[in-house]
C-alpha cells in the first residue's frame, strides 16, 4: 500500500462542502467513492482543509493510501473518468509514507472575487459576488493592513463554540482590481471557519462607508461576533493553492 498525493479542482456550487457527510453531496465523498471502486476496498481521502458549501477550489491538496498496481497517470485518468464533470484530479503522485495533506500544509492561498462593473459577466456568474456599489480601494487596504499579522480572530469565525485557539497569522492580504473585477488575496498558515468570507464582508463594509477603518481594529478585541461585518457569499471564494515544504 502506497501513499498518494492528489491536486484537485472543483466547482463547489452544487456540493455541501468538502467534508464527507451522511446523505450529503460532498467533494470528499465523491472522491472516496471512485477510489474505493478502483481499489475494491474502502478508501479514505484526507484533504488539506474543509471548504464550505458552495466554495470552489483550483488547488486543493489531498492524500490517500491505495493498494494498486496502476501508475499515477492511470490513477488520475481512472478517477477523472468516473468523477462528475465539476470535479477534476489535476495531478497524482506518489508521496512519502508519512505525508499528510492537512498536517503537513504550511500555507494556503485563497482568492475572493467580486464584480462591480456595469454589465454582468454571464459566464462567470457562479464564481463572483456582485456588488451594487464601487467600494473605496484605499480604505479597504488600510483596514486590511490592520488585519495582517497575528491576531485572535474569534470575531471573524462562524463557530461561536470553537474550543481550540482562534489565534491565526495572516501574512498577506492583497486587494486588486481588474476592470469590473475586485479580487481579495489571502495567504496564511491556516484559517478559521468562514474567516476569509467574514473578513471580506468587513472590508466591503469599510469600502462602502458603513464601517470605519478604526472600527475594524476594535472588532479584533470585541467579544461579540456581530461587531464584524457580514459573511460574504460562498460563491466568490476559491482555494487556489496549498503550500508544503
Amino acid at each position: 500500500m502506497k501513499n498518494y498525493k492528489f491536486i484537485i479542482e472543483y466547482d463547489g456550487t452544487r456540493y455541501n462542502g468538502w467534508q464527507r457527510q451522511p446523505g450529503q453531496n460532498t467533494i470528499q465523498g465523491k472522491l472516496e467513492s471512485v477510489l474505493s471502486r478502483m481499489c475494491d476496498s474502502r478508501i479514505e481521502v484526507i484533504g488539506a482543509g474543509r471548504t464550505d458549501a458552495g466554495v470552489h477550489a483550483k488547488g486543493m491538496a489531498a492524500n490517500a493510501l491505495l493498494e494498486t498496481e496502476s501508475s499515477c497517470e492511470e490513477i488520475r485518468d481512472y478517477v477523472n473518468t468516473y468523477l462528475p464533470e465539476d470535479i477534476a484530479v489535476l495531478e497524482v503522485r506518489e508521496a512519502s509514507p508519512r505525508f499528510h495533506a492537512r498536517y503537513n500544509a504550511i500555507g494556503k492561498t485563497y482568492w475572493y472575487t467580486c464584480y462591480d462593473g456595469k454589465v454582468k459577466p454571464v459566464f462567470d456568474r457562479k464564481y463572483y459576488t456582485p456588488l451594487e456599489e464601487k467600494p473605496d480601494m484605499d480604505l479597504m487596504r488600510q483596514a486590511a493592513d490592520l488585519l495582517e499579522g497575528q491576531h485572535d480572530f474569534k470575531n471573524f469565525c462562524m463557530n461561536p463554540r470553537m474550543k481550540k485557539s482562534t489565534v491565526r497569522y495572516l501574512d498577506r492580504i492583497e486587494i486588486e482590481r481588474d476592470g469590473g473585477y475586485l479580487r481579495f488575496v489571502f495567504h496564511g498558515p491556516g484559517f478559521l471557519q468562514n474567516m476569509v468570507r467574514i473578513i471580506v464582508g468587513t472590508l466591503l463594509e469599510v469600502g462602502c462607508g458603513r464601517m470605519t477603518v478604526e472600527q475594524v481594529a476594535s472588532v479584533l478585541a470585541a467579544p461579540d461576533r456581530q461587531k464584524a461585518g457580514p459573511t460574504a457569499p460562498a460563491q466568490g471564494l476559491c482555494l487556489m493553492k496549498v503550500d508544503y515544504d
